[in-house]
């Protein structure tokens, strides 16, 4: 494991301070590459090449978000994402090395915010983890400053203050970004939003290479609000359905 800028302590970077990314790679010469370009990019930067390393060393430092690759040598990625989570929430970028959807919506599953599919430009990726990181911010500040009430919308409630969301008042446990994706949705209910919509509210980018990310993340929170709950329109976008009045 190399170790190189080191945080001044254990809590999350403020808004305009350096973050911190822990990029986990087996492979050294993508490895090097990610953490070249994140540190021109202005974050601070620790890698990991194995399972128990990046577990050990999200604990330790403690990365405002985590690039992490699915196959490691000491056990998967998947497995680290699972034991990070568990620790404290942090954003998780997946890197897959194959275009396999399984691989995708596991990953999601587990806590995952987004993944890309390699081989990927490491511009693309840097614009991601600006990305991730914004949302963080944004969702910071809609906790300190909560919308009221509870949106209901058959048995579908959406708690802004608290970022809950239960069906038929069980709790479900979304990821960050799922939760801003149903939000986007639940804001005009029945309405068609194309993926490119879904991507420039919820990621906060216009690339058209994206809208795989947003089918994904579709399945992901249907299989946890009900399938029923989201609409395709072919061709188009989603909708969320609303029991009629």
């Amino acid at each position: 494991m190399e170790q190189t800028q080191t945080s001044h302590n254990g809590t999350t970077a403020g808004p305009g301070a350096q973050r911190r990314v822990l990029v986990v790679e087996d492979d050294q010469t993508i490895l090097d590459a990610i953490a070249t370009r994140l540190r021109a990019e202005g974050f601070l930067v620790q890698t990991a090449s194995d399972g128990p390393s990046a577990v050990d060393t999200a604990e330790a430092w403690q990365p405002d978000l985590l690039i992490l690759d699915i196959m490691l040598p000491g056990f998967d990625g998947l497995e680290v994402c699972r034991r990070v989570q568990a620790q404290r929430p942090v954003p998780v970028l997946m890197l897959t090395a194959r275009d396999d959807e399984t691989d995708m919506l596991v990953g999601l599953g587990v806590g995952a915010d987004d993944y890309m599919t390699k081989p990927f430009s490491m511009r693309e990726l840097a614009a991601r983890v600006h990305v991730l990181l914004r949302r963080v911010e944004r969702a910071a500040l809609a906790a300190a400053t909560p919308r009221s009430g509870i949106l209901r919308l058959g048995e579908l409630e959406i708690d802004h203050a608290q970022r809950r969301v239960r069906v038929r008042s069980e709790d479900v446990h979304l990821t960050p970004t799922e939760f801003d994706l149903l939000v986007c949705l639940a804001n005009t209910p029945r309405a068609v939003l194309s993926r490119e919509q879904l991507l420039a509210e919820v990621w906060d980018w216009a690339d058209a290479s994206g809208t795989r990310t947003v089918d994904s993340h579709i399945k992901a929170l249907r299989r946890k609000i009900g399938a029923e709950r989201i609409r395709t329109v072919h061709g188009v976008g989603y909708a969320l359905e609303t029991p009629t009045p």
